[in-house]
This record gives structure tokens, C-alpha cells and sequence, in this order.
């Protein structure tokens, strides 16, 4: 299995600004190769450059520039020159799709904040000295940083990662080979049903509140974006004033982040460590969470009819606050870390289907959701809370498919 550990580093005062310059330089160097495509394809010829061309000339950049690009791994600027690569596959096959583009763009210094080294031991060392009390890993260029090693790392480092979130600096392992540690069986199935007013509901009538981790922090977030507003959006060189309110931003948002994740995974792990098989739906949070389309009177040219926007604007924030798609990822590696069962089901009408699992009739029909928390089935007079018959066609759903498969 493949798994990422993700450690908090304890850098000194010196170290802190050589990391500060390895994402500069990057950053720099990520920039210098979106300018040269941008110069190529804009001459007369037309010309495509690809990432071999731009590796090629690494040897060459590195030379001309000791102090600066010749001073870091050459396989973690080969991992930038990538990244760039990637982000024009994406564009084209965005073009290809006839979606919206989405260019390239260049990275400022304070928005390019990973360094990606793509094997163990070139350029860096996972627990470079292993006989010390404490854990490091060394980076070419500035030597070995002390790490918060919280836990044990299983399996085999594969890529390393520095990341700089705020003023912290952690570095990231990609393991590969992390045994299974299976759970002992339950002989218990559920199914969930993912919403706002509970954070999910299972087939036992059970009910998860939702944190609702954004309102929370409405407040407080609201004071510090209005502060951050008075300050120009556009200026070449920020004061000290409009850098902390920025910052104060950053760190609401990397707190209500925090608070989430925490969440999620003491919330997954109940889950997997109570039941064997656990059935979800299958969501398009992308699809749910989009802007409903304008409406143009036909009567008024330029004008436009109310179209919701103001409501589903108010659902979207609830969907995204929950976290529904972090949850069941989070679910599905806990899952296959224990030797459990996720199945992803058919999410169409799951809350308009009587269930025939609890003596239902399996009629479908919009009228059985009478609102939001009551179901009442129009044929059969079957009365239930709404968000555990979701739960219930989910289990019943999942369990065809176990049905399906033995």
C-alpha cells in the first residue's frame, strides 16, 4: 500500500532561510521554463518544448549559476520541470475536452511553496543519522534538519517533500510496501448517508453531528478578510501591516483545515474499527457543489431572472464545510489499512426510494420526502427519518453487490 507521513521540521534560523531560498530558486526556475514556452511557441515557428528539452539544459543552468540553481539537487529541479509539464498536459487535455483552459500561470514566491525529491538518497536522506536521538532528514545544500517525528514510519520511503505552510515547515514521505493490519471481523454492514444538519446518518438510525468548523470561525475569519481588504490587492512590495493581516487569514483558514482533518480521521476510524462492510454513495461533489446557470429574461435584454444563486451559494458552503470527499478518502485508506470493506453505490434516488430492507414497498417517488428530515411513502404509508432511509437503500445497495460478487 502507499501511504504519506507528514512531519513537522524544527529548522534553524539559518536553515529556515536556506529553505527560503531552495522554494525561491524553484520558483524561479519553474517560472524561467513557463516564460521560455510561452517565448518558443509565440515565435513565427511555432515551437513546442516539451520537459526533455528543458532537462537537457539543466547541466548548462547549473553551471552558469553556481550560487543559486548549481547549489540544489538536480533531481529535485527535474521534479519542477515536471511539474510544469504536467500542468500543460492538464491545459491541453482541458482544451481537448472543451472545458474552460485554465493557461499556465506564473508562480509568485509566496504561492510555490513545494520542493518534491523524487528518490530517497539523491539529493536527500530520510533519518540521516539514525544512531542520534533524534530524527533528521538531510537536504542537499542545507544539511540535516531536525524532525518532530510524532510516529512510527512504516514501509519504504519513496519520495520525499519540503512544504512551507505559514511560517512551519514539514516534510512529506510517500511510502510504498506498508503491510495491512487487518482488524478482527465484526460481522457487522452499514451504510451512511452523507449531509449538512448531521455530518452522516447510518442504517441504524444512528446520527454524526457536523462539526460545522467554518461557522464556527465565521466570525473571526469575516474581521480578518474585511481587514485584509483595506489593504491594495495589487502592489509590488506589501508593508508589515498588510503581511500580518494576511497571515492572520492563512492561519483561520490552516486552523478550520486542521480541525477538519481531525475530525475525519477520529470519525473514519470509529467507522472501520465497528463495522466490516461500510456502503456510501457515490457523489459528484463537483457537480453539486456548482453554480446553478443564469437565466436571461427573455423580456429585458441584459437582464436576467432569480435563479437561486443566493440559496445554492449557502448549500455549497455546507457541502464544502462537511468535507464529504476528504471524509470518504480518508475512509476508503483506513479501510484498506484494516482489511475492511468501502463500497461506493448508485447515489440516484437513495432518499426517494421506499426501502424494501425495513418491510418497505421499494416505491419510487419524489413525494415520499415529504421535507427534509421526514420520509412518509405515498404508497405503503411507510413513516421514517429521511436521512436514515438513505442509509438503509445504501445498505441495501451495497449488499447486491456483495451479493453480485459471492
Amino acid at each position: 500500500m502507499l501511504r504519506t507521513y507528514k512531519f513537522l521540521l524544527r529548522p534553524t534560523v539559518r536553515q529556515e532561510q536556506a529553505l527560503a531560498e531552495m522554494l525561491r530558486d524553484h520558483c524561479s526556475l519553474y517560472n524561467g521554463a513557463l516564460q521560455e514556452r510561452r517565448d518558443a511557441y509565440r515565435h513565427v515557428s511555432k515551437t513546442s518544448i516539451r520537459y526533455g528539452d528543458q532537462s537537457a539544459q539543466l547541466k548548462e543552468i547549473r553551471a552558469l549559476d553556481p550560487e543559486r540553481q548549481g547549489r540544489w539537487s538536480f533531481s529535485s529541479q527535474q521534479a519542477t520541470l515536471r511539474r510544469l509539464e504536467r500542468a500543460f498536459v492538464a491545459f491541453f487535455r482541458r482544451v481537448k475536452a472543451g472545458k474552460k483552459p485554465g493557461y499556465p500561470r506564473f508562480k509568485g514566491v509566496g504561492h510555490f511553496d513545494t520542493v518534491v525529491f523524487p528518490k530517497d538518497g539523491d539529493g536527500c536522506r530520510w533519518d540521516s543519522t539514525p544512531a542520534a536521538p533524534v530524527t533528521r532528514v538531510r537536504l542537499q545544500g542545507i544539511g540535516h534538519i531536525r524532525v518532530h517525528q510524532h510516529r512510527a514510519v512504516k514501509g519504504r520511503a519513496k519520495t520525499i517533500s519540503i512544504k512551507r505552510e505559514d511560517r512551519r515547515w514539514y516534510v512529506i514521505l510517500a511510502c510504498d510496501e506498508i503491510p495491512a493490519e487487518p482488524l478482527p471481523q465484526t460481522g457487522s454492514i452499514v451504510g451512511i448517508d452523507m449531509g449538512t444538519v448531521h455530518f452522516f446518518t447510518d442504517s441504524n438510525g444512528a446520527h454524526a453531528e457536523n462539526p460545522r468548523f467554518l461557522e464556527a470561525m465565521a466570525q473571526k475569519l469575516v474581521a480578518a478578510q474585511r481587514h485584509l481588504e483595506t489593504f491594495p490587492k495589487r502592489t509590488r512590495r506589501r508593508t508589515k501591516k498588510h503581511r500580518t493581516a494576511a497571515r492572520k487569514v492563512a492561519k483561520l483558514h490552516a486552523k478550520i483545515r486542521r480541525q477538519r482533518l481531525d475530525h475525519h480521521h477520529k470519525t473514519a476510524l470509529a467507522l472501520v474499527r465497528e463495522h466490516d462492510v461500510i456502503g456510501h454513495e457515490r457523489l459528484n461533489i463537483a457537480g453539486m457543489t456548482k453554480a446553478p446557470a443564469s437565466k436571461p429574461d427573455p423580456d429585458n435584454n441584459g437582464a436576467f431572472l432569480p435563479n437561486g444563486a443566493a440559496a445554492k451559494a449557502g448549500l455549497n458552503r455546507s457541502i464544502l464545510d462537511a468535507g464529504w470527499g476528504l471524509f470518504l478518502g480518508i475512509l476508503a485508506q483506513k479501510a484498506e489499512s484494516a482489511a475492511r470493506r468501502v463500497i461506493p453505490v448508485d447515489a440516484r434516488n437513495t432518499s426517494r426510494t421506499c426501502p424494501l430492507s425495513a418491510r418497505g414497498c421499494g416505491h419510487i417517488a419524489a413525494e415520499n420526502r415529504v421535507t427534509q428530515a421526514k420520509f412518509d411513502c405515498v404508497m405503503c404509508g411507510f413513516v421514517e427519518d429521511a436521512d436514515r432511509v438513505g442509509a438503509l437503500n445504501v445498505l441495501h445497495r451495497a449488499g447486491l453487490v456483495l451479493c453480485a460478487e459471492a
